[in-house]
């Protein structure tokens, strides 16, 4: 009788639990998505101010240059596809942008921290993190002074605290790290780099926004590019799956501080409902299981030419042995986690998305439809 009662009671108990974390809940009505990030999120921001990326970019899809660092659609393109509402146009692109639903204020290349570096020479954005905050201000601003006029291409004013804010960076500020820093100055520097996104995050805060889903960085040593000029690596070097530990490390501390922070984050801006959400973890898992999910070897490069010490990027020409070549893509794309060597297939983004929007790599393990309810972030 007394165990019966016990188990009642734990019954009871976590009831309410379970209506929580159940569809019970209504979803948010996010009016509009607006996005802040590098290459792994840009819709078409880099291209608007610099030169377009060039085909074979975008063909899975698009059936042509999109603005976007794949052949097809990009994790932020399959959230947009998820929460019903159009692909997100690029800030900086002033042609035939409709920015009634949200916009993307991601460029490639971005960091977290300014660099003292141009695209030209290395290929930085100039478009920081704080510069892109800085671009949201003007575009809430502006778009309070010119919504009577526009109605159907600028967002209603009072949606921009009801939206969702989507953060994914951090990725090329490793990647400046592993070409200018030892091992050991990186580590020192993630805490500032850290102090900066927290800082970004506070300012959107201020500014109305209520809702984010924060994006960790993936498993850069992973990458092809991570081990395309390593040659006879020593043992310990690389994984069981062709991935740099000492690169994929880095990322785990940086991912390790910034869900630290997050959490903080949670307790300062009293009002706001934070996701954090591991996509290393699911990249990760995607590629330790590559062949019982139809991949090819993650290591393997779809769009460029890559044999010995010829490297022939995607979409660019070179000249190997006195002859012209163009980096040209494979023939089946889906079959590839990699596209160029640094950023993801289509296909790819497309598991990834399946696998991280129902909440199962989130803290709190929550779907992106119920990212708006602070009190399940508690």
């Amino acid at each position: 009788m007394e165990c019966a009662t016990v188990m009642l009671s734990l019954v009871l108990l976590l009831a309410p639990l379970k209506k929580i974390t159940s569809t019970a809940i209504a979803p948010c009505d996010f009016p509009a998505i607006y996005n802040f990030g590098d290459s792994n999120s840009d819709t078409g921001g880099i291209s608007a101010a610099f030169e377009p990326i060039q085909a074979p970019y975008g063909q899975s899809f698009f059936h042509g240059p999109a603005g976007r660092f794949s052949d097809g659609r990009l994790l932020i393109d399959f959230i947009a596809e998820h929460m019903r509402l159009p692909y997100l146009s690029a800030y900086l692109d002033s042609i035939g942008s409709n920015f009634r639903h949200g916009a993307n204020f991601a460029t490639g290349g971005s960091t977290i921290r300014r660099q003292n570096e141009t695209i030209f020479q290395s290929g930085i954005s100039p478009f920081s993190l704080d510069v892109q905050i800085v671009h949201f201000h003007r575009f809430e601003s502006r778009t309070e002074e010119l919504y009577r006029q526009d109605k159907n291409k600028l967002p209603r004013p009072h949606d921009l605290s009801k939206s969702l804010y989507t953060i994914d960076i951090g990725q090329t500020d490793l990647a400046v790290g592993f070409r200018e820093m030892s091992h050991i100055q990186l580590r020192r520097a993630i805490p500032d780099i850290i102090n900066q996104f927290s800082a970004a995050v506070t300012r959107l805060y201020h500014q109305g926004a209520r809702a984010f889903w924060i994006h960790n960085t993936g498993p850069i040593g992973c990458l092809p590019i991570a081990t395309l000029y390593l040659r006879n690596p020593k043992p310990g070097v690389l994984d069981n799956y062709g991935c740099l530990k000492s690169h994929n490390k880095m990322a785990l501390e940086f991912n390790r501080q910034l869900k630290s922070r997050v959490r903080t984050l949670r307790a300062e801006l009293g009002h706001a409902a934070i996701t954090y959400v591991d996509v290393y973890a699911a990249k990760y898992e995607l590629i330790s299981n590559v062949k019982s999910q139809d991949f090819v070897e993650s290591h393997k490069i779809c769009c460029g030419l890559h044999k010995g010490n010829t490297h022939v990027w995607c979409g660019q020409k070179g000249i190997v042995r006195g002859a012209e070549v163009f980096g040209g893509a494979c023939v089946n794309p889906s079959d590839y986690i990699s596209w160029d060597g640094v950023h993801y297939s289509q296909a790819a983004n497309q598991w990834i998305a399946n696998h991280i929007l129902n909440g199962s790599f989130s803290d709190p393990p929550i779907p992106i439809t119920h990212a708006c309810h602070k009190h399940l972030h508690y």
